[in-house]
């Protein structure tokens, strides 16, 4: 595939990398809440809408980033991001800043990606998962900051046991593993500060 041949990237560069961008710090904020990406962009399949305007906002070069088998398979998706961002694609996800996945099913273990460390929390990956829906499916009872009590996010996840596995960032506080899942243009934020405690449904 040519580079004239790739999805384009953001219409208007600016404005759209800044919208996406309070969208996601909207949705860090909010622990839990859906937020909409509004901005127009090419997404090279089976890249969503919102992980694609993520991924146009948050990587450059200094950004290594892992991505899952189906993401790795699909030759566009590495072509599209290092012509649009060049942040470089890494096969060992222990050094990555950002875990693109297309599969939840196959997800690694938690610990095979960065958890930072506790002079620089901020150097642990985020995973970015794509996920069936976030406004079906069971509810998942959220509480911790930026949370008014608690939040109830209805969402049909893979794997099922995400947040059993993000159960981890308890004990490592203030290291842990951010968490953004993403259906087509709708995201939602799970930072490592979020509790799971209940399921409903």
């Amino acid at each position: 595939m040519k580079v004239a041949e790739l999805p384009t990237g953001f219409a208007d560069k600016v404005l759209a990398a800044q919208s996406t961008f309070r969208s996601v710090m909207e949705a860090m904020a909010r622990p839990g809440s859906v937020q909409q990406i509004t901005a127009s962009v090419g997404t090279p399949a089976p890249m969503m809408h919102g992980a694609a305007a993520i991924a146009l906002t948050l990587f450059d070069h200094d950004t290594p980033i892992w991505l899952d088998d189906p993401m790795a398979a699909a030759a566009p998706v590495a072509r599209w991001l290092k012509f649009h961002t060049a942040a470089p694609v890494i096969a060992d996800p222990s050094i990555c800043q950002f875990a693109l996945t297309g599969d939840g099913s196959a997800l690694p273990g938690l610990d095979r990606f960065c958890f930072g460390s506790n002079e620089y929390p901020d150097r642990s990956t985020t995973l970015i998962l794509q996920v069936e829906s976030l406004t079906e499916g069971p509810g998942y009872v959220l509480r911790g900051p930026g949370i008014d009590g608690t939040a109830t996010l209805r969402a049909i996840i893979s794997p099922e046991n995400l947040f059993e596995r993000l159960s981890v960032n308890a004990t490592l506080f203030p290291r842990g593993i951010d968490v953004v899942l993403v259906h087509d243009d709708a995201i939602v934020a799970i930072p490592r500060s979020t509790r799971l405690i209940g399921k409903e449904g």
